[in-house]
């Protein structure tokens, strides 16, 4: 079926004008389920909503992760263009992965608000904008990073949910999960300081129980025992794809129904829509908004409107034409909107009715193995500070900078281990549940700590800060070392502690012209001549770093975020 851009914003503009539409309604958690404001069940009929970016195919990029992205909710036309289909599909909500918040979204969200449809927004960006799985941190910058989106995203009525994550925790990687429980920890305080009511989620990947049904407990749970939601989620989403073709509830769900009876937040089904199978018969749906799912699942997001590859195969439902004014719906789109409008969902049980309740956190145990410490609030202030007293300091050599930092801090760190020293300070460990005193600073920052700890190990030789030319003496630094340390340590003072984040320092208020097309600020696998060459080949370099992997978990490498 082929439909035109001036149909398609003629359709908007008539739907926006329409009495029956009214002005959203603000969707509530009580317990572990889901409420409009007139008390009746609110279960989320989604779509995910987001061409793809660019994937490069590499050995560390086994789950196909985009290196760009193209911001959907900062493109008006293309959400005039697309809005008619969406109402055609009966959604109430769309999933948005990445967003740039320099750019403006009143149109696009205004367009989705006045048709009723929600927002879950995903505050992760590719590549150094999101919790790291292999090399974890929860630093300054990317909390700075979800807070702005958060402030260019509050202004709109019809955010549902910011996700902290996706995916990031999987089966032989669970020592990450007290990094994202942190991220939650910290955005929810920040939403609460703004008296925000939008939901803080998790989408996990599917898998075996041992790590899984954890993994949500671990993300719902009060590690103080006191019946806190300060550190729990209010949204877990299972993206799951194990009904495929006609399969049934017995087969495809009646184990994760089981194993989610008792979930105290709410959960529902982030991705589904299996392509093992063809076609895509889509009759989960009528599964998924039964009364026999109902009572522990709140709906779920189809994947995907637009077209996405995978290792399995293509996945969307429309094709937009080259010049992108015309929508071509597929097989998928059409059978997705039979059932998606035949499916509404039991209206029970009633607002009120289901309390919330944060029980004591998981036990540890060899599947799944995240410490109940968390990382402490990034401090923004604490690490300036100390940036003022650390007497050599990053200063790079090139404007792509983001690329070499990694390289930079494990050849500083191989130099360190040489010199007998360790990078604990800068690392973390969320199986032991220990934080170095700068685990929360950004990486420009730690970078230049394990460079001065160097320039002082060798007693100020001015060779020592020099790094292919990538950092330089800090003249208003202490005189000694000693006094050095004492200022850091006094920088430092309550490097454990958590707090209600500030705003941060450079907030956007996405305000700016747009073209919806962004690119990550940099990247691990960056391979160019930018000045660090010289020092990861040097067999000293590479003895130290190997020096650092047996003495330090912090010697792993490390992105911007």
């Amino acid at each position: 079926m082929r439909f035109n851009f001036r149909d398609a914003a003629l359709l908007a503009v008539f739907a926006s004008l329409t009495p029956s539409v009214q002005a959203i309604t603000q969707v509530t958690r009580s317990g572990r389920y889901l409420y409009n404001e007139d008390g009746s069940r609110f279960y989320v009929k989604g779509i995910a909503y987001q061409d793809q970016g660019a994937v490069v195919q590499s050995e560390d990029n086994n789950f196909g992760e985009p290196s760009t992205f193209i911001d959907p909710l900062a493109l008006p036309d293309s959400c005039s263009r697309d809005l008619p289909f969406l109402q055609q599909l009966g959604v109430n909500t769309i999933r948005v992965y990445s967003v740039n918040s320099s750019l403006n979204h009143d149109a696009c969200m205004s367009t989705f608000s006045n048709a009723g449809i929600y927002a879950i927004i995903d505050l992760a960006l590719p590549l150094n904008g999101s919790i790291d799985r292999n090399s974890p941190s929860w630093t300054t910058s990317l909390m700075d990073q979800y807070l702005t989106t958060i402030d260019v995203f509050s202004k709109y009525d019809n955010v549902l949910a910011f996700n902290v994550g996706n995916e990031v925790v999987v089966q032989n990687g669970t020592a990450v999960a007290p990094y994202v429980k942190a991220a939650a920890r910290d955005v929810k305080a920040y939403l609460k300081s703004k008296s925000s009511t939008v939901l803080v989620g998790y989408t996990a990947i599917n898998g075996p129980t041992g790590f899984r049904d954890p993994l949500a407990n671990y993300l719902s749970c009060d590690p103080s025992n006191t019946n806190s939601d300060s550190t729990a989620i209010d949204l877990f989403g299972l993206n799951d794809y194990s009904w495929c073709g006609n399969s049934s509830f017995e087969a495809a769900y009646a184990q994760t129904f089981g194993e989610f009876a008792g979930y105290n937040v709410v959960a529902y089904l982030s991705e589904f829509g299996c392509i093992t199978s063809p076609p895509r018969l889509w009759t989960e749906v009528d599964a998924i908004f039964s009364s026999q799912m109902s009572p522990v699942w709140s709906g779920g997001v189809a994947f995907s409107y637009f077209p996405a590859s995978s290792a399995q195969g293509q996945f969307g439902m429309v094709n937009i034409s080259s010049d992108g004014s015309t929508v071509i719906t597929g097989d998928d789109f059409d059978r997705l909107k039979t059932h998606y409008n035949e499916a509404s969902g039991p209206n029970s049980p009633s607002k009120g009715s289901s309390t919330s309740t944060y029980p004591s956190c998981p036990t540890a145990n060899s599947s799944f193995v995240a410490s109940t410490t968390l990382p402490p609030t990034p401090n923004e202030s604490a690490c300036d500070c100390l940036l003022n007293t650390l007497s050599c300091r990053f200063q790079p050599a090139t404007s792509n900078y983001s690329a070499i930092v990694g390289q930079l801090l494990d050849t500083a760190c191989g130099f360190v281990g040489q010199k007998g020293g360790t990078c604990d300070d800068i690392g973390g460990n969320g199986q032991t549940g220990v934080y170095g005193r700068l685990s929360g600073c950004d990486p420009t920052i730690k970078l230049s700590f394990v460079m001065s700890d160097f320039y002082q190990l060798s007693d100020r030789n001015p060779a020592a800060c020099n790094f292919a030319g990538n950092a330089t003496v800090n003249p208003s630094a202490p005189a000694t070392a000693s006094a050095a340390d004492a200022a850091a340590s006094s920088c430092l003072s309550n490097a454990a502690a958590t707090f209600v984040p500030s705003a941060p320092p450079s907030a956007s208020t996405g305000g700016n012209s747009n073209t919806g097309s962004s690119t990550s600020s940099g990247s691990t696998s960056s391979k160019g001549n930018n000045g660090a060459a010289s020092l990861i080949g040097d067999s000293n370099a590479l003895s130290g770093m190997t020096v650092m992997i047996l003495v330090s978990v912090a010697s792993a490498l490390w992105t911007l975020a």
